[in-house]
Protein backbone atom coordinates (compact mmCIF):
# COMPACT_ATOMS: atom_id res chain seq x y z
CA UNK A 1 0.00 0.00 0.00
CA UNK A 2 1.41 3.40 -0.98
CA UNK A 3 2.11 6.22 1.46
CA UNK A 4 -0.89 8.22 0.23
CA UNK A 5 -3.17 5.22 0.73
CA UNK A 6 -1.89 4.71 4.28
CA UNK A 7 -2.56 8.40 4.96
CA UNK A 8 -6.07 8.05 3.56
CA UNK A 9 -6.66 4.98 5.71
CA UNK A 10 -5.51 6.80 8.86
CA UNK A 11 -7.92 9.66 8.22
CA UNK A 12 -10.75 7.19 7.60
CA UNK A 13 -10.00 5.33 10.83
CA UNK A 14 -9.81 8.55 12.85
CA UNK A 15 -13.19 9.68 11.51
CA UNK A 16 -14.72 6.26 12.19
CA UNK A 17 -13.44 6.29 15.79
CA UNK A 18 -15.49 9.43 16.39
CA UNK A 19 -18.60 8.73 14.32
CA UNK A 20 -19.19 5.05 15.06
CA UNK A 21 -19.43 5.45 18.88
CA UNK A 22 -21.80 8.40 18.41
CA UNK A 23 -24.02 6.36 16.08
CA UNK A 24 -24.03 3.39 18.45
CA UNK A 25 -24.81 5.61 21.44
CA UNK A 26 -27.76 7.17 19.63
CA UNK A 27 -28.95 3.73 18.55
CA UNK A 28 -28.65 2.35 22.07
CA UNK A 29 -30.56 5.25 23.64
CA UNK A 30 -33.23 5.15 20.95
CA UNK A 31 -36.35 7.24 21.36
CA UNK A 32 -36.02 10.97 20.79
CA UNK A 33 -32.21 10.79 20.64
CA UNK A 34 -32.22 8.36 17.71
CA UNK A 35 -35.09 10.20 16.03
CA UNK A 36 -33.21 13.51 16.20
CA UNK A 37 -30.00 11.88 14.96
CA UNK A 38 -31.77 10.39 11.94
CA UNK A 39 -33.52 13.71 11.31
CA UNK A 40 -30.17 15.51 11.39
CA UNK A 41 -28.79 13.10 8.79
CA UNK A 42 -31.88 13.60 6.62
CA UNK A 43 -31.42 17.38 6.76
CA UNK A 44 -27.70 17.04 6.01
CA UNK A 45 -28.34 14.71 3.08
CA UNK A 46 -31.04 17.01 1.70
CA UNK A 47 -28.62 19.93 1.90
CA UNK A 48 -25.93 17.98 0.05
CA UNK A 49 -28.43 16.91 -2.60
CA UNK A 50 -29.49 20.51 -3.20
CA UNK A 51 -25.84 21.57 -3.44
CA UNK A 52 -25.08 18.81 -5.95
CA UNK A 53 -28.10 19.45 -8.17
CA UNK A 54 -28.38 23.23 -7.91
CA UNK A 55 -28.09 24.90 -11.29
CA UNK A 56 -29.51 21.99 -13.28
CA UNK A 57 -32.76 23.84 -13.81
CA UNK A 58 -33.94 21.71 -16.74
CA UNK A 59 -33.70 18.62 -14.53
CA UNK A 60 -34.75 20.14 -11.19
CA UNK A 61 -38.32 18.73 -10.95
CA UNK A 62 -37.14 15.19 -11.64
CA UNK A 63 -34.06 15.53 -9.43
CA UNK A 64 -36.11 17.04 -6.62
CA UNK A 65 -38.57 14.14 -6.54
CA UNK A 66 -35.77 11.61 -6.75
CA UNK A 67 -33.96 13.37 -3.90
CA UNK A 68 -37.05 13.20 -1.71
CA UNK A 69 -37.34 9.43 -2.22
CA UNK A 70 -33.58 8.85 -1.98
CA UNK A 71 -33.34 10.65 1.37
CA UNK A 72 -36.70 10.19 3.08
CA UNK A 73 -37.35 6.50 2.40
CA UNK A 74 -34.19 5.29 4.18
CA UNK A 75 -34.83 7.74 7.02
CA UNK A 76 -38.34 6.41 7.57
CA UNK A 77 -37.01 2.85 7.38
CA UNK A 78 -34.38 3.55 10.06
CA UNK A 79 -36.95 5.14 12.38
CA UNK A 80 -39.44 2.29 11.90
CA UNK A 81 -36.80 -0.41 12.33
CA UNK A 82 -35.53 1.02 15.64
CA UNK A 83 -39.08 1.41 16.96
CA UNK A 84 -39.99 -2.20 16.10
CA UNK A 85 -40.69 -4.21 19.25
CA UNK A 86 -39.16 -6.08 20.90
CA UNK A 87 -36.08 -6.42 18.65
CA UNK A 88 -35.75 -2.90 17.22
CA UNK A 89 -32.31 -2.40 18.74
CA UNK A 90 -31.06 -5.79 17.53
CA UNK A 91 -32.51 -5.30 14.05
CA UNK A 92 -30.95 -1.85 13.69
CA UNK A 93 -27.60 -3.03 15.01
CA UNK A 94 -27.72 -5.99 12.62
CA UNK A 95 -28.21 -3.59 9.71
CA UNK A 96 -25.37 -1.29 10.79
CA UNK A 97 -22.89 -4.05 11.59
CA UNK A 98 -23.49 -5.76 8.24
CA UNK A 99 -23.08 -2.47 6.35
CA UNK A 100 -19.95 -1.46 8.25
CA UNK A 101 -18.40 -4.92 7.90
CA UNK A 102 -19.16 -4.92 4.19
CA UNK A 103 -17.57 -1.51 3.78
CA UNK A 104 -14.46 -2.39 5.78
CA UNK A 105 -14.04 -5.78 4.11
CA UNK A 106 -14.46 -4.36 0.62
CA UNK A 107 -12.01 -1.53 1.32
CA UNK A 108 -9.26 -3.66 2.87
CA UNK A 109 -9.52 -6.64 0.51
CA UNK A 110 -9.75 -4.34 -2.50
CA UNK A 111 -6.69 -2.39 -1.37
CA UNK A 112 -4.49 -5.34 -0.47
CA UNK A 113 -5.61 -7.91 -3.05
CA UNK A 114 -6.70 -5.72 -5.96
CA UNK A 115 -7.44 -7.50 -9.20
CA UNK A 116 -10.09 -7.08 -11.86
CA UNK A 117 -12.14 -3.90 -11.73
CA UNK A 118 -15.80 -4.27 -10.77
CA UNK A 119 -17.24 -1.35 -12.72
CA UNK A 120 -14.39 0.73 -14.19
CA UNK A 121 -16.69 3.14 -16.02
CA UNK A 122 -18.52 3.99 -12.78
CA UNK A 123 -16.03 3.52 -9.95
CA UNK A 124 -12.50 2.60 -11.09
CA UNK A 125 -11.28 1.93 -7.56
CA UNK A 126 -13.66 -0.95 -6.84
CA UNK A 127 -12.63 -4.53 -7.57
CA UNK A 128 -14.31 -7.91 -7.70
CA UNK A 129 -12.06 -9.11 -4.88
CA UNK A 130 -13.17 -6.17 -2.74
CA UNK A 131 -16.84 -6.84 -3.50
CA UNK A 132 -16.46 -10.52 -2.57
CA UNK A 133 -14.47 -9.65 0.56
CA UNK A 134 -17.13 -7.18 1.61
CA UNK A 135 -19.89 -9.73 0.99
CA UNK A 136 -18.19 -12.41 3.07
CA UNK A 137 -17.47 -9.97 5.90
CA UNK A 138 -21.08 -8.80 5.89
CA UNK A 139 -22.43 -12.36 6.05
CA UNK A 140 -19.99 -13.35 8.80
CA UNK A 141 -20.83 -10.26 10.85
CA UNK A 142 -24.54 -11.04 10.61
CA UNK A 143 -24.00 -14.62 11.78
CA UNK A 144 -21.82 -13.49 14.70
CA UNK A 145 -24.46 -11.00 15.80
CA UNK A 146 -27.15 -13.69 15.58
CA UNK A 147 -25.07 -15.89 17.88
CA UNK A 148 -24.54 -12.99 20.28
CA UNK A 149 -28.25 -12.12 20.49
CA UNK A 150 -29.09 -15.67 21.47
CA UNK A 151 -29.07 -19.29 20.33
CA UNK A 152 -31.53 -19.90 17.52
CA UNK A 153 -30.20 -23.14 16.07
CA UNK A 154 -29.19 -23.76 12.48
CA UNK A 155 -32.19 -21.80 11.21
CA UNK A 156 -30.99 -18.69 13.00
CA UNK A 157 -27.54 -18.84 11.41
CA UNK A 158 -28.96 -19.57 7.98
CA UNK A 159 -31.41 -16.69 8.33
CA UNK A 160 -28.68 -14.33 9.49
CA UNK A 161 -26.44 -15.37 6.59
CA UNK A 162 -29.29 -14.92 4.12
CA UNK A 163 -30.25 -11.49 5.48
CA UNK A 164 -26.59 -10.47 5.65
CA UNK A 165 -26.09 -11.57 2.05
CA UNK A 166 -28.92 -9.41 0.71
CA UNK A 167 -28.08 -6.38 2.84
CA UNK A 168 -24.43 -6.59 1.79
CA UNK A 169 -25.28 -6.95 -1.90
CA UNK A 170 -27.78 -4.09 -1.83
CA UNK A 171 -25.34 -1.89 0.10
CA UNK A 172 -22.66 -2.41 -2.54
CA UNK A 173 -25.17 -1.69 -5.30
CA UNK A 174 -26.06 1.50 -3.45
CA UNK A 175 -22.38 2.42 -3.32
CA UNK A 176 -22.06 1.95 -7.08
CA UNK A 177 -25.28 3.85 -7.68
CA UNK A 178 -24.01 6.81 -5.69
CA UNK A 179 -20.76 6.73 -7.68
CA UNK A 180 -22.82 6.76 -10.89
CA UNK A 181 -24.78 9.77 -9.67
CA UNK A 182 -21.58 11.67 -8.87
CA UNK A 183 -20.15 10.89 -12.30
CA UNK A 184 -23.32 12.10 -13.96
CA UNK A 185 -23.24 15.30 -11.90
CA UNK A 186 -19.51 15.73 -12.55
CA UNK A 187 -18.28 15.72 -8.93
CA UNK A 188 -15.71 13.62 -7.08
CA UNK A 189 -17.29 13.75 -3.62
CA UNK A 190 -20.77 14.70 -2.47
CA UNK A 191 -19.24 17.11 0.04
CA UNK A 192 -16.53 17.55 2.68
CA UNK A 193 -18.57 16.90 5.80
CA UNK A 194 -16.58 13.88 7.01
CA UNK A 195 -12.73 13.95 6.84
CA UNK A 196 -11.40 11.08 4.75
CA UNK A 197 -14.86 10.13 3.52
CA UNK A 198 -16.21 13.20 1.72
CA UNK A 199 -19.86 14.01 2.24
CA UNK A 200 -22.71 12.24 3.98
CA UNK A 201 -23.76 10.54 0.74
CA UNK A 202 -20.22 9.16 0.37
CA UNK A 203 -20.39 7.64 3.84
CA UNK A 204 -24.04 6.57 3.93
CA UNK A 205 -24.56 5.35 0.36
CA UNK A 206 -24.75 1.69 1.35
CA UNK A 207 -27.02 2.41 4.30
CA UNK A 208 -29.39 4.47 2.16
CA UNK A 209 -29.90 1.49 -0.13
CA UNK A 210 -29.96 -1.23 2.52
CA UNK A 211 -32.18 0.40 5.18
CA UNK A 212 -35.44 0.02 3.20
CA UNK A 213 -34.50 -3.59 2.39
CA UNK A 214 -33.85 -4.31 6.09
CA UNK A 215 -37.24 -2.82 6.95
CA UNK A 216 -38.87 -4.98 4.27
CA UNK A 217 -37.19 -8.12 5.61
CA UNK A 218 -38.29 -7.23 9.15
CA UNK A 219 -41.83 -6.62 7.92
CA UNK A 220 -42.07 -10.24 6.77
CA UNK A 221 -40.17 -11.71 9.72
CA UNK A 222 -41.92 -13.78 12.35
CA UNK A 223 -43.87 -11.64 14.81
CA UNK A 224 -41.85 -10.94 17.93
CA UNK A 225 -38.62 -12.21 16.37
CA UNK A 226 -35.47 -10.53 14.95
CA UNK A 227 -35.49 -9.70 11.25
CA UNK A 228 -33.25 -12.65 10.39
CA UNK A 229 -35.75 -15.20 11.73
Amino acid sequence: MTKSRWSDLRVRVASALVLVPLALLGLWLGGVVWDLMVLAFIVGLAREWLTLTWGRRHEMPRLAWFGVIYVLLPGVALLWLRARRPFGLDDSFFLLIVIWSTDIGAYLVGRFVGGRRLAPSISPGKTWSGALGGLLCGILAGMILAAWVGPAGVGGYVGAAWAGFWLSVVAQIGDLFESWIKRRLGVKDSGQTIPGHGGLFDRLDGLLAAAPVAALIALFAQIGMPLWL
